[in-house]
């Protein structure tokens, strides 16, 4: 541990090689997790986003720190009269990384969005054949069967055509998935027999070009100098310094070893505010932590039994021990800060009694044995899920159960409650772009059943409520159907919603340009150190 942080350390200080006019310009941020890799299409969670995000670009892209969409690799689109059609323009000039197995012919063309596209459409696609994998996002969201086809009516102009009308589309195409890969690299990987390079050896196009990764330990990029927004890259190198524990990020960041790290205890907070190096960002969190029962084990497919599970979470303690002064109470499936929520939803009671009165006449018996899973990273919506899976195996102890809390590594955890082996788990969700289906469609509906359906929940009336409010564009109309299927989701009780958090953003006052993305995505393009 000790020569690992003495080299973070002399990183931070750029002593590695790098010329004294290059030092100013190095910035490391302590991340607190590992990447599953750096394909965006096959991941969801926040450190995956995150560790790749500096790479690439997408058609349409968010404005740091606000929910607006604004051009990026497309430079203007226009939508047919019957909302079926997005022709979408591209951007002259845009160049693609190279690495030491691949220098790019060609600049980015409409060829690479057929590529991204199709790679996740088509199942038959040469590539996806030669390297199967999951899109989670693209088949939560209904994408799959959304679109009809991509295609190109000349190299620099692409037109999707939809199915049916998606009024979040164009907030979808802003979202970590959607980053445009080289379809000439893809091609060049194909041939020599390495599909997988695309999601350990990535090539983009966006403001940092990837050097190396080792697991559990560092990420390293350089600035691109070749970046077709060349104001955006004021950094020559930014390292991702990986560190599980928060104290151990919060140490580094106060010596400086590090310049931005997330995720602090909030016991740390008064001290990191009164620290004069230091400033915290702080914003409304557009999150949710919840408890996912998963409706496809036993006991838990029965409406009663998650009844009684959910009057027997004590919230109010919860939000006291684990959250502090950063939580505020969840009662619904999403935050109050999106639009089309319901504030007229309302929690059962907390009522333990009546909870085992529920267990007693549904004739779950006494010592029954239930997994509880806790997440082993932290994160805006869960600050400590280990200590708040302590709580919870205590009230539900009270009810007859038996609790073993499971976690895994984070990776692990998540491919794990993705495939169902969980009785019950906690997880959480920051919205990634604004629209309502984002939680609605993709956290609860039965397409995201195998994605970021944790509770496996499958019901024909809220489905059919989700998917009739995404093909509709009139605001209100889509309102009046979210909040009905809001409705239905808190009657069947397939998760517990426990909290809301404020997002505190540590960094240290060297650092300018920084934004607290409402998606909780940290960003470096505009960043720099003075």
């Amino acid at each position: 541990m000790r020569n690992a942080t003495c080299f973070t350390t002399l990183l931070a200080l750029g002593v590695l090689g790098l010329s004294p006019a290059l030092q100013a310009r190095n910035l490391v941020f302590c991340s607190e997790g590992s990447p599953a890799g750096f394909d965006t299409a096959q991941y969801t969670t926040a450190t995956d986003n995150d560790a790749a995000e500096p790479l690439y670009n997408r058609l349409v892209e968010f404005e740091r720190g606000a929910t607006a969409v604004q051009p990026a690799l497309a430079t203007r689109w226009e939508v047919s009269d019957d909302g079926l059609r997005y022709t979408f323009h591209l951007r002259e000039g845009v160049k693609f990384h190279s690495n030491k197995g691949f220098t790019p012919s060609r600049d980015f063309n409409a060829d690479d969005v057929l590529f991204t596209f199709n790679r996740m459409h088509d199942k038959a696609h040469p590539f996806r054949k030669a390297y199967p994998t999951e899109f989670p996002y693209f088949v939560s969201m209904g994408l799959d069967k959304t679109i009809a086809r991509v295609e190109k009516t000349d190299p620099m102009t692409v037109v999707f055509t939809l199915n049916t009308v998606d009024a979040a589309f164009i907030q979808n195409l802003a979202m970590s998935f959607a980053s445009i890969l080289s379809a000439e690299y893809a091609e060049q990987l194909l041939a020599s027999g390495r599909p997988s390079d695309i999601n350990q050896h990535p090539i983009g196009t966006g403001p940092f070009v990837f050097q190396r990764y080792q697991k559990d330990s560092q990420i390293r990029y350089k600035g691109n100098q070749n970046y077709w927004a060349p104001e955006n890259v004021k950094l020559d190198n930014l390292v991702f310094s990986i560190n599980v524990d928060p104290s151990v990020r919060i140490q580094k960041l106060r010596r400086n070893e590090c310049q931005v790290t997330l995720h602090p205890r909030p016991a740390d907070l008064p001290a990191l505010r009164q620290d004069s190096k230091l400033q915290v960002m702080q914003q409304a969190g557009f999150n949710l932590g919840y408890i996912a029962y998963n409706t496809q084990h036993p006991p838990f497919d029965r409406l009663e039994v998650r009844q009684a599970m959910d009057m027997a979470v004590n919230k109010q303690a919860i939000l006291q021990a684990v959250y502090q002064e950063a939580g505020q109470r969840a009662v619904n499936a999403m935050p109050p800060t999106q639009w089309s929520y319901d504030e007229s939803i309302k929690d059962a009671p907390y009522d333990p009694e009546k909870a085992r009165q529920l267990l007693e006449q549904a004739k779950v018996a006494p010592g029954t044995e239930i997994t509880l899973w806790a997440m082993p990273v932290q994160r805006p919506y869960n600050p400590n899920a280990k200590l708040m899976a302590e709580m919870l195996q205590a009230d539900w102890s009270k009810l007859g159960f038996k609790v073993r809390i499971v976690s895994y590594e984070w990776g692990e955890y998540v491919k794990r409650l993705k495939s169902g082996e969980h009785d019950v788990a906690l997880i959480g969700w920051t919205g990634d772009n604004g629209d309502p289906d984002n939680w609605l469609g993709t956290l609860y509906s039965c397409d995201a059943i195998g994605s970021n359906n944790y509770s496996l929940w499958c019901d024909p009336q809220y489905d059919s409520l989700v998917k009739r409010a995404k093909q509709v564009t009139d605001p209100a109309q889509r309102t009046t159907l979210y909040q009905q299927a809001q409705q239905r989701l808190k009657q069947q009780v397939p998760i517990t919603p426990v909290a809301h958090s404020t997002v505190n953003q540590p960094l240290s006052t060297q650092v300018s340009g920084f934004k607290v993305s409402p998606f909780g995505r940290n960003n470096f393009s505009g960043v720099s150190v003075d």
